[in-house]
C-alpha cells in the first residue's frame, strides 16, 4: 500500500475511533437509550452520512467493535507456529484485543456499560457470531479438521465465553486485573474444568 493509501486507512481508523469514543462518552452520560446518531456525529465532528459509512446504527458505535481485530486474529491463526497448541493461539488472539482496549483506556468503561445493559450485551453476542464462525473455520483449517468438527468450535467458543465471564467477574472484583482473570480462565480450560467428569449413561437422565 502506498503512502496515500496508508494515509487514507489511518484517517478511516481515526474517524471510526472518534465516533466510537463519542458514542461511549454520550452513552455513559445520558444512558445508551437516550443517545442519538445525530449527537454522536456532532460530537465526533462528522456528518450523519459519514457516521453510517462506519456503523449501521448507534448501538454499533457504542459497542465500538473494531474490524481490525478480526483481521489480525485470522492472520495470527494462519501464521501461528506449527507446534503452538490451538488454545494457546486463542490466548494470543484474545490478549491482542485486550492490549488494544487497555491502551485506549476504554476496556473498563465500555465493558461495564455493555454488561449493565441487556440490550447491548445481546447485540454484542449477536454481532460476534459471524466473527466466531470465521475464527472456527480458520482454526479448524490450521488444525487439519474437517468442516463441522467439534474441537475447533469448542476452543473458539469457550475462549469467547471465558472473556464474557471474566468481564462479569471484573465488575465484582475490580482489584483483579482483567488480564490476570483471563489467564486463570484459560489455565482452567487447558487443565479441564472438571477432571472428575464421568456420567453414568446407563442411569439415563431422570
Amino acid at each position: 500500500m502506498g503512502e496515500a493509501g496508508g494515509l487514507r486507512e489511518r484517517k478511516k481508523l481515526q474517524t471510526r475511533a472518534a465516533l466510537a469514543d463519542a458514542a461511549l462518552r454520550l452513552a455513559l452520560e445520558k444512558g445508551p437509550d437516550h443517545v442519538t446518531v445525530e449527537e454522536i456525529a456532532e460530537a465526533a465532528d462528522v456528518s450523519v452520512r459519514t457516521f453510517f459509512n462506519y456503523f449501521a446504527h448507534k448501538e454499533d458505535a457504542i459497542l465500538g467493535r473494531n474490524p481490525e481485530h478480526l483481521v489480525r486474529a485470522l492472520e495470527r491463526m494462519r501464521t501461528a507456529p506449527p507446534d503452538e497448541s490451538p488454545l494457546t493461539t486463542m490466548w494470543y488472539v484474545v490478549h491482542d484485543v485486550l492490549r488494544d482496549l487497555e491502551r485506549d483506556g476504554e476496556l473498563t468503561r465500555r465493558g461495564e456499560l455493555i454488561m449493565s445493559s441487556p440490550s447491548l450485551l445481546y447485540l454484542l453476542m449477536l454481532s460476534s457470531i459471524d466473527d466466531e464462525r470465521q475464527l472456527i473455520a480458520a482454526l479448524g483449517e490450521r488444525m487439519g479438521e474437517p468442516a463441522g468438527a467439534l474441537r475447533p468450535a469448542l476452543i473458539v467458543s469457550t475462549a469467547g465465553a471465558a472473556c464474557r465471564v471474566v468481564m462479569e467477574l471484573h465488575k465484582t472484583a475490580p482489584d483483579r486485573p482483567v488480564a490476570e482473570l483471563l489467564d486463570e480462565a484459560f489455565q482452567l480450560l487447558a487443565q479441564g474444568i472438571d477432571d472428575a467428569y464421568g456420567p453414568d449413561y446407563q442411569k439415563g437422565i431422570s
